[in-house]
């Protein structure tokens, strides 16, 4: 089995992916970003001093265009799982294509979170920024849009804008960071992209979006109303800390709006109506919904996400069913 593994988690990732297929008596080879590979190689190194014995678990670093490509094309691998952006995820499956590789990808999002008026909507605003700016908004269940129910809508976001203002931002190495530098000036730029998009179609910045001052590779996190449902921080996945809210006062419609987008991978929804939360999250097109919470990931259970978002599932029993063949032998009598 072939594990592809990205940059914004690098130890934990690959960790969901070669446990499993060790455990389901695969051998393995891990490819990491190539952003981050000495992390791949600990694991590596760990596994070895464990008693693994050797060849069972190779990583193999290096770029994705040599390394990832020739992974998929390999006759001897027999299963690729890659986590990563939407368009490499489509490249892996057209390179798997020709030796009928199985193929489990793990891949973008632009996750909603829905607050109902009758949520508690206070604790909803002060943490929710964790869901869309924790790892610096270097996340692919980031939920990046907002759909506020009115009345609601302008006394959540300035409590939002609070909490958000009130994020530390500093070194990782500090415990009292919340928020630390994206992984490289070429991803910060490609946010920054999109909140100067935003202002300049005239949406308002309520918080964030620029540089604090010193060195590395920070930015503010940036809070934008007035969007329109076509504008492109709406749309696109961002990968960084800018979060888009709009209001909502009809759920069909609201729903509507939910689903209309390509990716389908996590989500939130508030409510102290167990039954709406339920009747909603059933109806949000994604593999992954909390209620009244922003978690998106417990090991036990199947990790994954519908439409461009991905195929097949991490984590839990799903993970290692992922990694074995079903097979039928018919003994006659």
């Amino acid at each position: 089995i072939a594990a592809i593994t990205p940059w914004n988690f690098p130890f934990l990732i690959a960790c969901w992916k070669v446990a499993p297929a060790l455990a389901a008596g695969n051998s393995v080879v891990l490819k990491p970003a190539s952003l981050t590979p000495l992390t791949a190689l600990m694991l590596g190194q760990l596994a070895q001093e464990a008693g693994l014995p050797d060849g069972v678990l190779q990583v193999l670093p290096g770029s994705g265009a040599e390394a990832g490509n020739a992974l998929a094309t390999h006759p001897l691998v027999r299963k690729i799982g890659f986590t990563g952006s939407t368009e490499v995820g489509a490249t892996i499956m057209k390179l798997a294509a020709d030796d009928i590789k199985r193929v489990s990808l793990e891949l973008g999002g632009k996750s909603p979170n829905i607050v109902f008026a009758d949520a508690d909507w206070q604790r909803a605003a002060a943490e929710s920024p964790m869901s869309v700016f924790a790892n610096t908004g270097q996340d692919c269940c980031a939920r990046s849009r907002m759909f506020i129910e009115q009345p609601l809508f302008d006394d959540f976001v300035d409590q939002f804008v609070t909490a958000t203002k009130s994020l530390n931002i500093g070194d990782p190495m500090d415990e009292a960071t919340q928020i630390g530098p994206m992984v490289s000036a070429a991803q910060r730029e490609l946010s920054e992209s999109f909140v100067t998009n935003a202002r300049d179609a005239g949406r308002e910045i309520r918080s964030g979006g620029d540089r604090p001052s010193g060195s590395g590779f920070y930015l503010k996190p940036a809070v934008i109303t007035g969007v329109e449902t076509g504008d492109r921080a709406w749309r696109e996945e961002i990968f960084g800390p800018v979060v888009c809210l709009r209001p909502f006062t009809d759920e069909s419609e609201m729903l509507r709006e939910v689903n209309d987008t390509n990716f389908g991978l996590s989500g939130s929804v508030w409510s102290n109506d167990l039954s709406r939360a339920l009747r909603v999250a059933r109806q949000v097109e994604s593999g992954v919904i909390s209620i009244n919470s922003h978690a998106s990931v417990h090991t036990e259970a199947p990790f994954g996400g519908f439409k461009r978002s991905g195929l097949g599932r991490d984590l839990g029993m799903s993970a290692i069913e992922a990694c074995t063949e079903v097979k039928n032998i018919y003994v006659g009598e």
